[in-house]
């Protein structure tokens, strides 16, 4: 595990993905991550997003009530909650907001994902705003103005990611990652980043704002920039691109389709030097504003030019001309690779990615850390380390504004 957060305290107030995503991180960077879940709904709801073939006995998560003692990490919750602590909170009441300012008082950087207001209306926006040194990243589906919940698919329809996404021929597909968690998720790791580093230099906190539809529309990139500056409307191209060819196309071998991504004329004559073809030295494909102006033509002769080749023999060729070139590969296949070895987390029958695929120097983040927590599993042990009294834990817990995983177990 990196220790480059070492010392540094997040409290996570955010369920999910795009939050625990962020939390995992600075966790691999070294910091104390304390994941505050919901003690009216037994915790994060992906404790309960269960794959068809995923045993029940093996995540389950608890019912409100404590009756179950079941392992509750499922696929889901265990891409995104590596390195934590579980404390379970019921913030409607007053012994849970009095166990979270505890919590709070020691924190560095806090991560919330609550609609506009209703932290407010749960009485605890002011445990964070308080405190000038504190860095809050507050997570919203819209904006601070907009009171819709934000969901991934749902922003995936309103941003165009879906409307860009599929066959020209079909209609609109959602991704299939929650790909607009992934991309707020970063946002709230370089602003949180970018915010300790400033209170290195000044000693003050920070508020940070990302929304699902913000960190979306910031993505589109190119595709964004084709309407804003070109006038352009981006259409659905399949695995086309608007404005380079032959790029992200599948073409057909014998042994199954290879996926092009040849960014420059140089690549281009290589290619088609592999392929025997002539169309380097045709007006209309010599560059690559003429590729795209004869996509049509280039692709029929393309086609026809590696629907006789191997498909393995073909990649080596292009692969040794230095021709983008690759293979259709399942994820259980991708996961052979060897760099995969970099990204995976292990731990008995629980696996997970870490958010911190980089080296820095020469550590592998993730080394160390913790597997993803049970439910409450930490509740106890990490309010009392924050200083909570006998007294007081008995009377939260008796209340139910506390539950630690010892009263179901």
């Amino acid at each position: 595990m990196m220790d480059v957060l070492k010392g540094i305290r997040v409290v996570e107030l955010a369920g999910v993905l795009a939050g625990p995503s962020a939390g995992q991180l600075f966790a691999e960077l070294g910091a104390e991550v304390i994941k505050v879940e919901n003690a009216r709904t037994a915790g994060d709801v992906t404790r309960t997003w269960r794959l068809p073939g995923e045993a029940p006995e093996s995540g389950t998560a608890p019912e409100a009530s404590g009756e179950s003692t079941a392992d509750d990490r499922t696929a889901y919750f265990s891409a995104a909650n590596w390195g934590k602590r579980s404390v379970a909170l019921d913030l409607t009441q007053r012994g849970g907001r009095e166990a979270l300012a505890l919590l709070l008082d020691a924190a560095d950087v806090v991560l919330t994902a609550y609609k506009p207001g209703d932290a407010e209306r749960l009485g605890i926006a002011g445990l964070w705003r308080q405190r000038p040194d504190l860095i809050v990243a507050e997570l919203t589906g819209y904006g601070p103005d907009d009171l819709r919940a934000g969901y991934d698919a749902v922003v995936q329809a309103e941003s165009g990611f879906m409307y860009l996404n599929g066959p020209p021929e079909a209609e609109p597909t959602k991704l299939p990652v929650a790909l607009m968690d992934v991309l707020a998720a970063h946002q709230i790791k370089e602003g949180v980043l970018a915010a300790l580093f400033r209170r290195e230099r000044t000693g003050t906190g920070a508020r940070i704002q990302v929304s699902l539809l913000g960190a979306a529309l910031g993505a589109l990139a190119n595709q964004g920039t084709a309407w804003l500056q070109a006038g352009h409307e981006p259409r659905r191209m399949g695995s086309a691109h608007p404005q380079i060819a032959p790029y992200g196309t599948l073409y057909p071998t014998l042994t199954g389709p290879v996926v092009l991504a040849v960014g420059t004329d140089r690549q281009f004559a290589a290619l088609c030097e592999v392929l025997d073809l002539p169309l380097a030295r045709d007006p209309r494909f010599a560059t690559n504003p003429a590729r795209v102006q004869h996509r049509d033509a280039l692709e029929k002769a393309l086609v026809a030019a590696t629907s006789t080749r191997e498909r393995e023999a073909l990649l080596a060729a292009l692969h040794a001309r230095s021709v983008p070139a690759g293979a259709v590969r399942r994820v259980s296949d991708a996961f052979q690779a060897p760099e995969a070895e970099r990204v995976v987390l292990r731990e008995g029958p629980l696996a997970g990615l870490r958010q911190a695929a980089f080296r820095l120097d020469g550590m592998a983040s993730g080394e160390g850390l913790a597997p993803p927590p049970m439910y409450a599993d930490g509740t106890l042990a990490v309010l009392s380390e924050h200083g909570a009294s006998p007294e007081a834990l008995a009377r939260w817990i008796a209340s139910g504004a506390v539950v630690d995983r010892s009263e179901f177990e």
